[in-house]
């Protein structure tokens, strides 16, 4: 039985975070800090600490979630791994593969659990792709597209501010990423053309549009934005077959979610990937390890996001 620690309580951790600690056995939504005392205390915890570092230093908390602004996560993991506690954090885990880096060789020497809470990746669909993929049931994987756009940051949002870590690569782009990086066997690519929009000039990117390309294999065609549409596609083509997840293909969770691999199409019923990532974190700091997101994985994914931004020719907004 864990004891969680959450450092923030904002919408994720209000909507999906606290309601998957509580719906698993074993484990306990020990304490919570925030600013809003009243935010942190709808989450029901048994205990409110005014500051982080107060939540770091109770010695009942085994498990931190971080909740907080992207750029927020480098400090924060740090410092919940060197207090002794085991962390899941919010993607992206890092800013950069070098952050990610860093906060790997802080695990290892604290000998504590880090993982990036790309909650989508516990879904059985999900789960299913990925094995697919691994197993060369599409023959050798040459073409994969992948969209998602999502609903437009509310004025103020940390996602309009680059210095916080915001924009559309790193909030929605990930997962198409995650997804591309799959279908190619987590192998590295190469950035043929990438371009980004803003919401204004100052502004982290409102759209991020580019081709990743893996030599000898094929190609990522790949496009994300917050401009306030909702469209989520993912396909892919190999040697000896296809593969298409119905819409949404990377958030589904409240209702059916399908995959077709060539003309077999599966069907996953209504899920919480949050309760089924919770539980599996609960049980691997109790010694009985599931899938969790590896940390090989979640660094692929943030050295493909500098790759991108590196490349990106910025527009200016229309």
């Amino acid at each position: 039985m864990a004891n969680w620690g959450f450092l923030g309580a904002g919408s994720i951790a209000r909507s999906s975070l606290a309601p998957a600690v509580l719906a698993t056995s074993g484990a306990v939504l020990h304490a919570v800090a925030a600013s809003d005392r009243d935010r942190a205390r709808a989450l029901g915890p048994r205990r409110i600490h005014a500051t982080y570092e107060a939540l770091l230093q109770d010695p009942d908390v085994d498990v931190v979630y971080i909740a907080l602004h992207n750029s927020a996560h480098f400090p924060w993991v740090t410092a919940a791994l060197r207090a002794g506690k085991h962390v899941l954090c919010e993607k992206p885990l890092g800013l950069s593969a070098a952050e990610v880096d860093e906060m790997a060789r802080t695990a290892r020497a604290a000998g504590r659990l880090l993982v990036e809470a790309a909650w989508n990746r516990w879904h059985p669909r999900t789960r299913a792709m990925e094995a697919l993929f691994e197993a060369g049931e599409l023959g050798t994987v040459s073409a994969v597209s992948a969209r998602f756009d999502g609903l437009a940051p509310a004025p103020g949002n940390y996602r309009l501010d680059p210095a916080l870590g915001g924009g559309a690569l790193y909030d929605v782009g990930y997962y198409a990423v995650s997804a591309a990086l799959a279908a190619f066997d987590w192998s590295t690519p190469q950035v043929r053309w990438a371009e980004q929009t803003r919401w204004h000039p100052d502004s982290a990117d409102s759209a991020s549009t580019f081709v990743l390309d893996f030599p000898g294999r094929g190609s990522a065609a790949i496009h994300c934005s917050l401009n306030g549409a909702s469209a989520e596609e993912f396909a892919a083509t190999g040697s000896t077959g296809s593969l298409r997840l119905s819409s949404p293909a990377f958030c589904a969770a409240a209702a059916p979610a399908h995959l077709t691999a060539s003309a077999d199409t599966r069907t996953y019923p209504a899920v919480d990937p949050y309760q089924l990532m919770v539980e599996a974190l609960d049980e691997a700091v109790a010694g009985h390890p599931r899938f969790l997101v590896p940390l090989d994985q979640t660094r692929l994914i943030a050295a493909t996001l500098d790759l991108v931004r590196s490349n990106c020719a910025a527009l200016e907004p229309s």
